[in-house]
This record gives C-alpha cells, sequence and structure tokens, in this order.
C-alpha cells in the first residue's frame, strides 16, 4: 500500500511529527509512505484544505496513492474538500476508535485528522495509535463482525451512489479553476512522486495540460 501524506497550511508544522509517527507504524507492514507537504510553516508553496482535497483527488483517482492520510485544525473542512470528488471516502478521525470503525464500517481511503484539537501533551501518541487501529486489519471486514454482511451491502450501494452522482475526475479537473488546481499540485515534490507513481493515463495528461 502507498500512503500519502498531505498537510495545509494552518497545520504545516506538524508534518514532520506525523510523518515519523504515520512511518513508524506502517513501515513495518511493508508500506510505503510518499510525504507531499506542506514541510514547514514557511513553505514556499501554501496548500489551503480545498487544495488538499484536489490533491488527494488526484492521487487517489490516478493510483499514485491507495490511501491518504491528511487534516487541519479541526479535521472538518478538509474532510469536506475531500469528500467533494469522486473516488474519495474520507473519514474525520479524531481517536483510535474513530480509526478503526471508520476502516472496518464504511472501508474509506482517507482520512482527515483535527491536528489543532486537543493536540497537546500526548498528541504524537494519539497519531501513533490512530494510525496502529486505522491499519490494524483489512479494511472493510465490519464492526460489530455480526454485522459484516449489511455493512458491507451498504458500502456497495454507497459506491453506486456515488458514480451517479459525479462527474468524471478527468472533467472535473478541466472544470475547475486553473490557478487553484494548478497551486494544488506546485509542492517541491509533486511532479516527481506523481509522475513516478500515477498509472491512469488520461489523470496524468490532464495534470500535464493544468501544469503547462
Amino acid at each position: 500500500m502507498r500512503i500519502a501524506l498531505i498537510n495545509e497550511n494552518s497545520q504545516a508544522a506538524k508534518n514532520s511529527l506525523i510523518l515519523n509517527a504515520l512511518k513508524k507504524v506502517v513501515e513495518p507492514k511493508g508500506f510505503t509512505v510518499v510525504n507531499y507537504g506542506m514541510y514547514a510553516q514557511e513553505d514556499k508553496v501554501q496548500l489551503t484544505y480545498v487544495q488538499n482535497g484536489i490533491l488527494a483527488a488526484t492521487l487517489l483517482n490516478s493510483k499514485a496513492a491507495d490511501y491518504v492520510i491528511t487534516g487541519c485544525g479541526t479535521g472538518e473542512g478538509a474532510m469536506l474538500a475531500l469528500n467533494s470528488f469522486p473516488g474519495v471516502i474520507c473519514g474525520h478521525v479524531a481517536n483510535p476508535l474513530d480509526a478503526y470503525t471508520f476502516a472496518q464500517i464504511n472501508d474509506g481511503n482517507a482520512i482527515s485528522i483535527p491536528f489543532a484539537l486537543g493536540f497537546g501533551w500526548g498528541g504524537d501518541l494519539n497519531l501513533e495509535y490512530i494510525f496502529e487501529k486505522l491499519f490494524s486489519e483489512p479494511s472493510g471486514g465490519g464492526y460489530p463482525k455480526e454485522r459484516a454482511i449489511p455493512e458491507q451491502r451498504n458500502k456497495k450501494i454507497l459506491d453506486s451512489v456515488r458514480e451517479v452522482a459525479f462527474k468524471s475526475f478527468t472533467e472535473i479537473l478541466k472544470n475547475l479553476d486553473r490557478d487553484l488546481v494548478k497551486g494544488s499540485f506546485a509542492g517541491e515534490h509533486f511532479t516527481e512522486y506523481f509522475f513516478r507513481d500515477c498509472k491512469d493515463e488520461k489523470i496524468a495528461e490532464a495534470v500535464k495540460e493544468i501544469l503547462k
């Protein structure tokens, strides 16, 4: 599994702390973490939580990433931004129980963490415990286990509703404000990581056109 980490401007100073907690948990499982930044508060490229959504959706729809870890001050804005796009199911995760139940019941592919709320002493441990529970077992197994079949059925229904509700992702990219999207892709290592890992040629071409 390839996991992308994305930070927006208000919480960019926590990037290295989040990255270390994530890698500590998932790298022993054989997963790869790709850090798309922001890397520090003073980065030249400043991402908003809306741009987090654009970047995350591009990575997930193109299969450049299998999972996205992101957030903002409250976690709400980033969650809403990510869920504005097809191919993304993002949960708001503040604690390990949220992480486990979201993974097992909702079987999503992204989480948004409130990096400013209650993030004091022990905040790094809470992150580790969140990541441990998020990836403790294969996603979509159900909780409680006797509810697995109806929960999996509901997830399939949700997926079918979202297929009807959204346009194709490349069409969305082309119709968004070009400068907004271009800014989402302006991170220091975006082109290096994205074009290396992207598995969808149509999305890759759309991104190349935007970056011209």
